[in-house]
């Protein structure tokens, strides 16, 4: 397997168990740092990139109000009352559309699509597709108005 693909296999991962760490710290309410200790010794995030992992759930949770705005811009529903995994893709969406610009938004989408798939509500994966692309046309205008499609 390429360099390439381990990476991106990595940060799919990374996602998907940061996405479980931060549905459960909305649960808990224990500390990022613990629920961070209880992952990184596990077998599930050997195949992660754990940087990246340990960056979105740091960020996610020391951001959550600045992301939970930005959030409520583009939803058509209160924060509160979104599914705690849905809530979860979605800090985990924003925080990649506004502080990791080195992700393609389209990559975004996907991942935040294929965890809903995988663990959200039977349609929940159609309003974290509006959702995020609708975040995507204004945080990401630039690089949408570069695309060719």
């Amino acid at each position: 397997m390429s360099s390439t693909r381990l990476m991106t296999r990595g940060r799919s991962v990374a996602r998907k168990c940061a996405m479980q760490v931060l549905y459960q710290w909305q649960l808990t309410r224990h500390s990022a740092d613990e629920l961070l200790k209880q992952y990184l010794g596990s077998e599930e995030l050997a195949a992660a990139d754990a940087e990246y992992f340990s960056e979105l759930v740091n960020e996610c949770t020391s951001r959550k109000e600045e992301f939970d705005l930005a959030i409520a811009e583009h939803a058509d529903r209160p924060v509160e009352q979104l599914d705690l995994v849905e809530h979860a893709i979605l800090l985990i969406g924003f925080y990649e559309l506004t502080s990791r610009l080195d992700v393609p938004y389209k990559v975004v989408i996907n991942e935040a699509v294929d965890l809903s798939k995988r663990f959200g509500a039977t349609d929940g994966h159609r309003y974290i597709n509006a959702v995020l692309d609708k975040a995507a046309r204004v945080k990401r205008a630039a690089e949408q108005g570069a695309r060719v499609d």
